[in-house]
């Protein structure tokens, strides 16, 4: 059964950083694309920054040049560093995980970590 484990969530003042990871286990199969959405009260589930299938990676652009995505393949981990917080990056952030399966892509979701930026 597959698994996606996220940490890292919390409290921060404007300005400060934090960052999020996600492990994935479980899986027979192997992973397509994989990183972070988020979602604020009110709105809907947006891409944060992701790695894709091809191995490049997709940034919001409310957070190019603030957030940076990275993984550690062996652990099949993702990391989310996120520097200079702003008020409005306060939301639920998921884990996604999309898998390669001889049918069709499946998608996972974690639980979700809360990030709220305020001072």
């Amino acid at each position: 059964q597959v698994q996606l484990v996220e940490s890292g969530g919390g409290l921060v003042q404007p300005g400060g950083s934090l960052r999020l990871s996600c492990a994935a286990s479980g899986s027979k199969f192997s992973i397509n694309a994989m990183g972070w959405y988020r979602q604020a009260p009110g709105k809907e589930r947006e891409l944060v920054a992701m790695f894709t299938s091809r191995g490049s990676t997709n940034y919001a652009d409310s957070v190019r040049g603030r957030f940076t995505i990275s993984r550690d393949n062996p652990k099949n981990t993702v990391y989310l560093q996120m520097n200079s917080l702003k008020p409005e990056d306060t939301a639920v952030y998921y884990c996604k995980l999309e898998l390669a399966t001889p049918w069709a892509p499946l998608n996972y979701w974690g639980q979700g970590t809360q990030v709220t930026v305020s001072s």
